[in-house]
Protein backbone atom coordinates (compact mmCIF):
# COMPACT_ATOMS: atom_id res chain seq x y z
CA UNK A 1 0.00 0.00 0.00
CA UNK A 2 2.85 2.39 0.82
CA UNK A 3 4.37 1.82 -2.61
CA UNK A 4 1.02 2.52 -4.27
CA UNK A 5 0.68 5.76 -2.36
CA UNK A 6 4.17 6.73 -3.47
CA UNK A 7 3.19 5.99 -7.08
CA UNK A 8 0.22 8.35 -6.70
CA UNK A 9 2.51 11.04 -5.29
CA UNK A 10 4.82 10.66 -8.28
CA UNK A 11 1.88 11.03 -10.65
CA UNK A 12 0.81 14.22 -8.87
CA UNK A 13 4.40 15.48 -9.05
CA UNK A 14 4.42 14.84 -12.80
CA UNK A 15 1.12 16.69 -13.06
CA UNK A 16 2.58 19.65 -11.12
CA UNK A 17 5.54 19.79 -13.52
CA UNK A 18 3.14 19.59 -16.46
CA UNK A 19 1.15 22.56 -15.14
CA UNK A 20 4.33 24.51 -14.37
CA UNK A 21 5.72 23.96 -17.88
CA UNK A 22 2.41 24.99 -19.40
CA UNK A 23 2.32 28.22 -17.42
CA UNK A 24 5.95 28.97 -18.33
CA UNK A 25 5.01 28.66 -22.00
CA UNK A 26 2.08 30.99 -21.41
CA UNK A 27 4.39 33.57 -19.83
CA UNK A 28 6.58 33.47 -22.95
CA UNK A 29 3.70 34.06 -25.36
CA UNK A 30 1.59 36.54 -23.38
CA UNK A 31 2.43 40.17 -24.20
CA UNK A 32 2.76 40.91 -20.46
CA UNK A 33 3.77 37.38 -19.56
CA UNK A 34 6.83 38.28 -17.51
CA UNK A 35 4.82 40.60 -15.32
CA UNK A 36 2.17 37.92 -14.72
CA UNK A 37 4.64 35.07 -14.21
CA UNK A 38 4.56 35.35 -10.37
CA UNK A 39 0.77 35.14 -10.47
CA UNK A 40 0.90 32.06 -12.71
CA UNK A 41 3.49 30.38 -10.48
CA UNK A 42 1.32 31.10 -7.46
CA UNK A 43 -1.72 29.53 -9.13
CA UNK A 44 0.33 26.47 -10.16
CA UNK A 45 1.69 26.07 -6.62
CA UNK A 46 -1.74 26.51 -5.04
CA UNK A 47 -3.53 24.04 -7.32
CA UNK A 48 -0.75 21.43 -7.18
CA UNK A 49 -0.46 21.83 -3.40
CA UNK A 50 -4.21 21.41 -2.97
CA UNK A 51 -4.15 18.10 -4.86
CA UNK A 52 -1.08 16.91 -2.91
CA UNK A 53 -2.74 17.72 0.40
CA UNK A 54 -5.98 16.06 -0.68
CA UNK A 55 -4.12 12.92 -1.68
CA UNK A 56 -2.48 12.73 1.73
CA UNK A 57 -5.85 12.91 3.45
CA UNK A 58 -7.28 9.99 1.49
CA UNK A 59 -6.72 6.27 1.27
CA UNK A 60 -5.15 4.87 -1.89
CA UNK A 61 -8.37 3.70 -3.54
CA UNK A 62 -10.08 7.01 -2.76
CA UNK A 63 -7.17 9.15 -3.98
CA UNK A 64 -7.51 7.54 -7.41
CA UNK A 65 -10.54 9.79 -7.88
CA UNK A 66 -8.27 12.86 -7.69
CA UNK A 67 -5.34 11.69 -9.84
CA UNK A 68 -7.27 11.81 -13.11
CA UNK A 69 -9.16 15.08 -12.42
CA UNK A 70 -5.84 16.68 -11.40
CA UNK A 71 -4.49 16.15 -14.91
CA UNK A 72 -7.71 17.33 -16.55
CA UNK A 73 -7.88 20.44 -14.36
CA UNK A 74 -4.23 21.28 -15.12
CA UNK A 75 -4.79 20.95 -18.85
CA UNK A 76 -7.94 23.04 -18.52
CA UNK A 77 -6.01 25.82 -16.76
CA UNK A 78 -3.33 25.82 -19.46
CA UNK A 79 -5.95 25.97 -22.21
CA UNK A 80 -7.82 28.76 -20.45
CA UNK A 81 -4.53 30.68 -20.19
CA UNK A 82 -4.20 30.21 -23.94
CA UNK A 83 -7.79 31.10 -24.82
CA UNK A 84 -9.18 33.32 -22.02
CA UNK A 85 -6.33 34.51 -19.75
CA UNK A 86 -8.69 36.55 -17.57
CA UNK A 87 -10.49 33.37 -16.46
CA UNK A 88 -7.47 31.42 -15.17
CA UNK A 89 -7.64 32.77 -11.62
CA UNK A 90 -11.39 32.24 -11.26
CA UNK A 91 -11.09 28.69 -12.62
CA UNK A 92 -8.36 27.95 -10.06
CA UNK A 93 -10.71 29.22 -7.34
CA UNK A 94 -13.45 26.91 -8.62
CA UNK A 95 -11.03 23.98 -8.50
CA UNK A 96 -10.39 24.78 -4.84
CA UNK A 97 -14.14 24.95 -4.19
CA UNK A 98 -14.51 21.63 -6.03
CA UNK A 99 -11.94 19.93 -3.79
CA UNK A 100 -13.76 21.24 -0.72
CA UNK A 101 -17.00 19.86 -2.17
CA UNK A 102 -15.27 16.51 -2.76
CA UNK A 103 -14.43 16.13 0.94
CA UNK A 104 -17.87 17.38 1.97
CA UNK A 105 -19.52 14.69 -0.13
CA UNK A 106 -17.04 12.01 0.95
CA UNK A 107 -17.72 12.51 4.65
CA UNK A 108 -21.45 13.14 4.22
CA UNK A 109 -21.95 9.82 2.47
CA UNK A 110 -20.12 7.78 5.08
CA UNK A 111 -23.59 7.33 6.65
CA UNK A 112 -25.28 6.44 3.41
CA UNK A 113 -28.40 5.02 5.07
CA UNK A 114 -29.43 8.56 6.02
CA UNK A 115 -29.54 9.60 2.36
CA UNK A 116 -31.55 6.50 1.51
CA UNK A 117 -34.01 7.26 4.30
CA UNK A 118 -34.60 10.80 3.01
CA UNK A 119 -35.00 9.85 -0.62
CA UNK A 120 -38.18 11.90 -1.13
CA UNK A 121 -36.44 14.94 0.34
CA UNK A 122 -33.62 14.50 -2.18
CA UNK A 123 -36.14 14.22 -5.00
CA UNK A 124 -37.92 17.37 -3.80
CA UNK A 125 -34.62 19.30 -3.55
CA UNK A 126 -33.76 18.26 -7.09
CA UNK A 127 -37.11 19.50 -8.41
CA UNK A 128 -36.86 22.76 -6.43
CA UNK A 129 -33.44 23.44 -7.92
CA UNK A 130 -34.83 22.88 -11.41
CA UNK A 131 -37.86 25.10 -10.77
CA UNK A 132 -35.61 27.85 -9.38
CA UNK A 133 -34.13 28.27 -12.85
CA UNK A 134 -37.63 28.79 -14.27
CA UNK A 135 -38.52 31.41 -11.65
CA UNK A 136 -35.22 33.21 -11.18
CA UNK A 137 -33.29 32.14 -14.28
CA UNK A 138 -32.02 34.29 -17.12
CA UNK A 139 -31.90 33.42 -20.80
CA UNK A 140 -28.32 32.75 -21.96
CA UNK A 141 -27.45 31.22 -25.33
CA UNK A 142 -31.01 30.19 -26.09
CA UNK A 143 -31.96 28.38 -22.88
CA UNK A 144 -33.13 29.56 -19.49
CA UNK A 145 -30.95 27.46 -17.19
CA UNK A 146 -28.84 30.05 -15.33
CA UNK A 147 -29.56 31.70 -12.00
CA UNK A 148 -27.73 34.97 -11.31
CA UNK A 149 -27.24 36.11 -7.71
CA UNK A 150 -25.13 39.24 -7.78
CA UNK A 151 -21.65 38.31 -9.04
CA UNK A 152 -22.42 34.56 -8.81
CA UNK A 153 -23.89 32.75 -11.80
CA UNK A 154 -24.64 29.03 -11.62
CA UNK A 155 -26.72 26.28 -13.22
CA UNK A 156 -29.08 24.57 -10.74
CA UNK A 157 -29.51 21.60 -13.09
CA UNK A 158 -25.89 20.55 -12.46
CA UNK A 159 -26.67 19.97 -8.76
CA UNK A 160 -30.27 18.85 -9.20
CA UNK A 161 -29.03 15.90 -11.22
CA UNK A 162 -27.12 14.51 -8.23
CA UNK A 163 -30.13 14.73 -5.91
CA UNK A 164 -32.39 13.05 -8.46
CA UNK A 165 -29.90 10.21 -8.98
CA UNK A 166 -29.92 9.64 -5.20
CA UNK A 167 -33.73 9.56 -5.25
CA UNK A 168 -33.89 7.17 -8.21
CA UNK A 169 -31.30 4.85 -6.63
CA UNK A 170 -33.02 4.78 -3.23
CA UNK A 171 -36.54 4.25 -4.54
CA UNK A 172 -35.63 1.68 -7.18
CA UNK A 173 -33.46 -0.31 -4.77
CA UNK A 174 -36.42 -0.62 -2.38
CA UNK A 175 -38.83 -1.65 -5.16
CA UNK A 176 -36.39 -3.85 -7.05
CA UNK A 177 -38.17 -7.17 -6.44
CA UNK A 178 -41.59 -5.68 -7.17
CA UNK A 179 -40.34 -4.26 -10.45
CA UNK A 180 -39.01 -7.69 -11.47
CA UNK A 181 -42.03 -9.75 -10.44
CA UNK A 182 -45.07 -7.49 -10.95
CA UNK A 183 -45.46 -6.42 -14.54
CA UNK A 184 -48.07 -6.03 -17.24
CA UNK A 185 -47.82 -6.97 -20.88
CA UNK A 186 -48.25 -4.29 -23.52
CA UNK A 187 -47.88 -6.12 -26.80
CA UNK A 188 -44.46 -7.83 -26.76
CA UNK A 189 -43.23 -5.70 -23.85
CA UNK A 190 -43.31 -6.39 -20.11
CA UNK A 191 -43.39 -3.24 -18.00
CA UNK A 192 -43.77 -2.76 -14.21
CA UNK A 193 -47.22 -1.92 -12.89
CA UNK A 194 -47.90 1.78 -12.58
CA UNK A 195 -48.34 1.91 -8.80
CA UNK A 196 -44.84 0.51 -8.23
CA UNK A 197 -43.08 2.92 -10.55
CA UNK A 198 -45.38 5.97 -10.22
CA UNK A 199 -43.18 8.12 -7.88
CA UNK A 200 -40.14 7.71 -10.12
CA UNK A 201 -42.16 8.51 -13.25
CA UNK A 202 -43.73 11.56 -11.61
CA UNK A 203 -40.38 13.04 -10.52
CA UNK A 204 -38.84 12.18 -13.86
CA UNK A 205 -41.67 13.67 -15.93
CA UNK A 206 -41.72 16.84 -13.81
CA UNK A 207 -38.00 17.30 -14.30
CA UNK A 208 -38.41 16.76 -18.06
CA UNK A 209 -41.18 19.36 -18.23
CA UNK A 210 -39.14 21.90 -16.29
CA UNK A 211 -36.10 21.39 -18.50
CA UNK A 212 -38.23 21.70 -21.65
CA UNK A 213 -39.71 24.96 -20.33
CA UNK A 214 -36.16 26.18 -19.68
CA UNK A 215 -35.25 25.06 -23.22
CA UNK A 216 -32.23 23.29 -21.74
CA UNK A 217 -32.76 20.20 -23.86
CA UNK A 218 -29.15 19.08 -23.52
CA UNK A 219 -29.67 18.57 -19.79
CA UNK A 220 -33.08 17.03 -20.50
CA UNK A 221 -31.44 14.40 -22.70
CA UNK A 222 -28.90 13.73 -19.96
CA UNK A 223 -31.62 13.29 -17.32
CA UNK A 224 -33.65 11.09 -19.65
CA UNK A 225 -30.73 8.76 -20.36
CA UNK A 226 -29.80 8.42 -16.68
CA UNK A 227 -33.37 7.64 -15.56
CA UNK A 228 -33.88 5.12 -18.36
CA UNK A 229 -30.64 3.24 -17.68
CA UNK A 230 -31.25 3.15 -13.92
CA UNK A 231 -34.75 1.74 -14.50
CA UNK A 232 -33.22 -0.94 -16.71
CA UNK A 233 -30.59 -1.82 -14.09
CA UNK A 234 -33.19 -2.03 -11.33
CA UNK A 235 -35.72 -4.15 -13.24
CA UNK A 236 -33.43 -6.12 -15.54
CA UNK A 237 -36.01 -5.68 -18.30
CA UNK A 238 -34.69 -4.70 -21.74
CA UNK A 239 -38.26 -3.62 -22.56
CA UNK A 240 -37.52 -0.31 -20.79
CA UNK A 241 -34.73 0.43 -23.24
CA UNK A 242 -36.86 -0.29 -26.32
CA UNK A 243 -39.86 1.71 -25.09
CA UNK A 244 -37.59 4.49 -23.82
CA UNK A 245 -35.79 4.76 -27.16
CA UNK A 246 -39.12 4.91 -29.00
CA UNK A 247 -40.32 7.69 -26.68
CA UNK A 248 -37.01 9.49 -27.19
CA UNK A 249 -37.57 9.49 -30.96
CA UNK A 250 -41.12 10.81 -30.54
CA UNK A 251 -39.96 13.50 -28.14
CA UNK A 252 -37.15 14.50 -30.47
CA UNK A 253 -39.59 14.96 -33.36
CA UNK A 254 -41.90 17.04 -31.13
CA UNK A 255 -39.02 19.24 -29.91
CA UNK A 256 -37.83 19.72 -33.48
CA UNK A 257 -41.30 20.84 -34.51
CA UNK A 258 -41.87 23.31 -31.63
CA UNK A 259 -38.42 24.73 -30.80
CA UNK A 260 -36.62 26.90 -33.31
CA UNK A 261 -33.19 26.55 -31.70
CA UNK A 262 -33.54 22.74 -31.78
CA UNK A 263 -34.32 22.94 -35.49
CA UNK A 264 -31.22 25.05 -35.95
CA UNK A 265 -29.00 22.59 -34.08
CA UNK A 266 -30.33 19.58 -36.00
CA UNK A 267 -30.03 21.36 -39.36
CA UNK A 268 -26.46 22.38 -38.52
CA UNK A 269 -25.67 18.82 -37.50
CA UNK A 270 -27.02 17.42 -40.77
CA UNK A 271 -25.24 19.91 -43.01
CA UNK A 272 -23.27 22.79 -41.45
CA UNK A 273 -21.81 23.75 -44.82
CA UNK A 274 -25.12 25.20 -46.04
CA UNK A 275 -24.47 28.23 -43.80
CA UNK A 276 -20.78 27.82 -42.98
CA UNK A 277 -20.29 31.51 -42.17
CA UNK A 278 -23.48 31.85 -40.14
CA UNK A 279 -25.34 29.21 -38.13
CA UNK A 280 -22.87 26.46 -38.98
CA UNK A 281 -19.77 28.55 -38.29
CA UNK A 282 -19.06 27.05 -34.85
CA UNK A 283 -19.10 23.39 -35.89
CA UNK A 284 -17.31 24.11 -39.17
CA UNK A 285 -14.47 25.83 -37.33
CA UNK A 286 -14.37 22.91 -34.89
CA UNK A 287 -13.96 20.43 -37.73
CA UNK A 288 -11.25 22.57 -39.32
CA UNK A 289 -9.43 22.76 -35.98
CA UNK A 290 -9.53 18.99 -35.46
CA UNK A 291 -8.33 18.37 -39.01
CA UNK A 292 -5.57 20.97 -38.78
CA UNK A 293 -4.14 19.36 -35.64
CA UNK A 294 -3.07 16.11 -37.38
CA UNK A 295 -1.10 13.72 -35.15
CA UNK A 296 1.01 15.99 -32.93
CA UNK A 297 -0.90 19.26 -33.23
CA UNK A 298 0.26 22.71 -34.22
CA UNK A 299 1.69 23.44 -30.78
CA UNK A 300 0.52 25.74 -28.02
CA UNK A 301 -0.17 29.27 -29.34
CA UNK A 302 0.46 28.10 -32.93
CA UNK A 303 -3.13 27.30 -33.86
CA UNK A 304 -6.30 29.36 -34.24
CA UNK A 305 -8.78 27.84 -31.74
CA UNK A 306 -9.98 31.30 -30.73
CA UNK A 307 -11.87 31.43 -34.03
CA UNK A 308 -14.36 28.93 -32.55
CA UNK A 309 -17.15 30.71 -30.63
CA UNK A 310 -17.41 29.64 -26.96
CA UNK A 311 -14.29 27.52 -27.37
CA UNK A 312 -13.44 27.72 -23.66
CA UNK A 313 -16.72 26.04 -22.68
CA UNK A 314 -18.53 23.95 -25.31
CA UNK A 315 -15.63 23.36 -27.71
CA UNK A 316 -12.52 23.09 -25.58
CA UNK A 317 -11.88 19.59 -26.98
CA UNK A 318 -11.54 21.08 -30.45
CA UNK A 319 -8.79 23.38 -29.12
CA UNK A 320 -6.99 20.32 -27.74
CA UNK A 321 -7.31 18.55 -31.08
CA UNK A 322 -5.83 21.51 -32.96
CA UNK A 323 -2.88 22.48 -30.78
CA UNK A 324 -2.19 19.12 -29.09
CA UNK A 325 -3.17 16.90 -32.01
CA UNK A 326 -4.45 13.34 -32.01
CA UNK A 327 -1.91 12.43 -29.34
CA UNK A 328 -3.18 15.07 -26.92
CA UNK A 329 -6.84 14.41 -27.68
CA UNK A 330 -6.29 10.66 -27.35
CA UNK A 331 -4.51 11.17 -24.03
CA UNK A 332 -7.46 13.15 -22.69
CA UNK A 333 -9.87 10.43 -23.83
CA UNK A 334 -7.75 7.79 -22.08
CA UNK A 335 -7.88 9.78 -18.83
CA UNK A 336 -11.67 10.01 -19.07
CA UNK A 337 -11.93 6.29 -19.81
CA UNK A 338 -9.79 5.45 -16.78
CA UNK A 339 -11.85 7.73 -14.55
CA UNK A 340 -15.15 6.27 -15.78
CA UNK A 341 -13.80 2.72 -15.48
CA UNK A 342 -12.75 3.45 -11.91
CA UNK A 343 -16.21 4.86 -11.17
CA UNK A 344 -17.96 1.70 -12.40
CA UNK A 345 -15.41 -0.52 -10.68
CA UNK A 346 -16.21 1.19 -7.38
CA UNK A 347 -19.50 -0.61 -6.90
CA UNK A 348 -18.83 -3.76 -8.88
CA UNK A 349 -18.63 -6.04 -5.84
CA UNK A 350 -21.20 -4.36 -3.62
CA UNK A 351 -24.11 -6.44 -2.35
CA UNK A 352 -26.24 -3.42 -1.49
CA UNK A 353 -28.72 -2.56 -4.28
CA UNK A 354 -28.72 1.11 -3.26
CA UNK A 355 -24.93 1.35 -3.53
CA UNK A 356 -24.98 -0.45 -6.89
CA UNK A 357 -27.64 1.82 -8.37
CA UNK A 358 -26.23 5.03 -6.91
CA UNK A 359 -22.65 4.33 -7.97
CA UNK A 360 -23.74 3.07 -11.38
CA UNK A 361 -25.98 6.10 -11.92
CA UNK A 362 -23.21 8.54 -11.02
CA UNK A 363 -20.69 6.72 -13.23
CA UNK A 364 -23.13 6.63 -16.14
CA UNK A 365 -23.85 10.33 -15.61
CA UNK A 366 -20.18 11.16 -16.19
CA UNK A 367 -19.86 8.75 -19.11
CA UNK A 368 -22.88 10.06 -21.02
CA UNK A 369 -21.90 13.66 -20.31
CA UNK A 370 -18.46 13.14 -21.86
CA UNK A 371 -19.94 11.18 -24.76
CA UNK A 372 -22.55 13.81 -25.64
CA UNK A 373 -20.17 16.77 -25.69
CA UNK A 374 -17.45 14.93 -27.63
CA UNK A 375 -20.01 13.65 -30.14
CA UNK A 376 -21.22 17.22 -30.64
CA UNK A 377 -17.70 18.55 -31.22
CA UNK A 378 -16.92 15.98 -33.94
CA UNK A 379 -20.41 16.32 -35.53
CA UNK A 380 -21.54 12.83 -34.60
CA UNK A 381 -24.53 14.24 -32.66
CA UNK A 382 -26.34 17.61 -32.47
CA UNK A 383 -24.81 20.12 -30.06
CA UNK A 384 -26.23 19.89 -26.54
CA UNK A 385 -24.47 22.76 -24.74
CA UNK A 386 -23.09 20.41 -22.05
CA UNK A 387 -19.62 21.16 -20.69
CA UNK A 388 -16.69 18.75 -20.59
CA UNK A 389 -16.05 17.77 -16.93
CA UNK A 390 -12.96 19.34 -15.32
CA UNK A 391 -11.71 20.78 -18.64
CA UNK A 392 -14.29 23.37 -19.66
CA UNK A 393 -14.60 26.66 -17.83
CA UNK A 394 -17.47 26.80 -15.37
CA UNK A 395 -17.96 26.80 -11.63
CA UNK A 396 -21.23 24.83 -11.52
CA UNK A 397 -19.81 21.99 -13.58
CA UNK A 398 -16.54 21.91 -11.63
CA UNK A 399 -18.14 21.79 -8.18
CA UNK A 400 -20.90 19.33 -9.13
CA UNK A 401 -18.44 16.90 -10.73
CA UNK A 402 -16.18 16.98 -7.67
CA UNK A 403 -19.27 16.32 -5.54
CA UNK A 404 -19.98 13.32 -7.75
CA UNK A 405 -16.45 11.99 -7.24
CA UNK A 406 -16.70 12.56 -3.48
CA UNK A 407 -19.82 10.39 -3.35
CA UNK A 408 -18.06 7.67 -5.35
CA UNK A 409 -15.07 7.83 -2.99
CA UNK A 410 -17.39 7.21 -0.04
CA UNK A 411 -19.05 4.32 -1.89
CA UNK A 412 -15.64 2.89 -2.71
CA UNK A 413 -14.90 2.23 0.93
CA UNK A 414 -18.36 0.80 1.56
CA UNK A 415 -18.36 -1.56 -1.43
CA UNK A 416 -14.98 -3.08 -0.51
CA UNK A 417 -13.49 -2.91 -4.01
CA UNK A 418 -9.95 -2.25 -2.87
CA UNK A 419 -6.97 -4.02 -1.49
CA UNK A 420 -5.48 -3.36 1.88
Amino acid sequence: MKQLMQAESRLLLFNALFLLCGFLLLSLYWPDGKAKLPQLLGIAAAVSGAFFLSQRLLRFWEALYLIFPAFLCSMGLILLGRLKPALVTSQAVWIGCGLAAFFLARYSFQKIHIWKRYKYTCGLIGLVLLVSAVIFGVDINGHRSWVVLGPIRFQPAEFARLFLIIFFAAYLSERRELLCQNFVRIGPFRLPRGRFIAPVLCVWLMSMLVLVVERDLGSALLYYSIALVMLYWASGKWDWLVVGFALFLLGSVACYAFYGHIQTRVDIWLDPWVDATGRGYQIVQSLFALGWGHILGTGLFLGYPAMIPEVHTDFIFAAIGEEWGLVGAGGVLCVYLLLIFRAFWTVRGSREPFVLLLGGGLAFNMAIQVLLILAGVIKAFPLTGITLPFLSYGGSSMVSNFLLLGILAALSERSGNHEE
